[in-house]
């Protein structure tokens, strides 16, 4: 790894996860390390189709070797039913080879989604995808409760992970303070990658 990064991997459907990555790769880039942002293709129904290689709009698509050279890793996703979205829990189930070499072994990591309505499953959701960066082995940075606007928000915020509620037609955009918590969880995300990343 030359060149320290944090990789900010997100699925977003309607923008509304997509503009919060934005908000945690700016925190990141505030604590002195580059912020990649990656995103996934959509898991089709249809055998045949396949996305193009690289996509019309937003953030390129991940590699697995984005994945194994970062130095930490913010990862993103509307909530589903309680649980991440398909395709990104589709591009995670492929990384066996990286949990078989132990390649993200003692990063960071942090998790971040969401949802159309306050009590629409975030909390499961940010629970649920630390699963499998537990089983590669990564170390958790959720949002402390320095982070004082996590006592005050009545929209989107969590100690495991900043959230939004994008409302039932998905308009809502990011009030200031799930704005001001992606930021805070990109910084600490950042500071914690480059201190390990430089052995500080």
């Amino acid at each position: 790894m030359s060149v320290p990064y944090v990789l900010v991997l997100y699925y977003s459907r309607h923008g509304a996860t997509q503009s919060m990555a934005k908000h945690i790769a700016r925190g990141v880039e505030q604590s002195g390390i580059e912020a990649r942002l990656r995103t996934v293709p959509e898991v089709s129904t249809v055998a045949e189709a396949t996305e193009p290689s690289i996509p019309d709009q937003g953030a390129l698509y991940c590699s697995e070797q984005d994945l194994a050279n970062c130095a930490g890793l913010a990862l993103g996703s509307p909530t589903r039913f309680g649980n991440m979205a398909s395709p990104l829990k589709y591009f995670i189930d492929s990384t066996s080879s990286l949990w078989m070499s132990g390649a993200l072994i003692d990063k960071p990591a942090a998790v971040f989604s969401s949802s159309s309505s306050l009590h629409g499953g975030q909390e499961t959701t940010l629970l649920t995808m630390m699963m499998p960066l537990l089983h590669h082995g990564m170390v958790i940075a959720g949002l402390p409760y320095s982070e004082s606007e996590l006592l005050k928000t009545k929209s989107g915020g969590t100690p495991y992970g900043p959230t939004h509620v994008a409302g039932p037609d998905n308009s809502n955009e990011l009030d200031p303070i799930e704005k001001n918590l992606c930021i805070a969880q990109g910084k600490r995300l950042g500071e914690l990658a480059r201190r390990l990343a430089n052995n500080v």
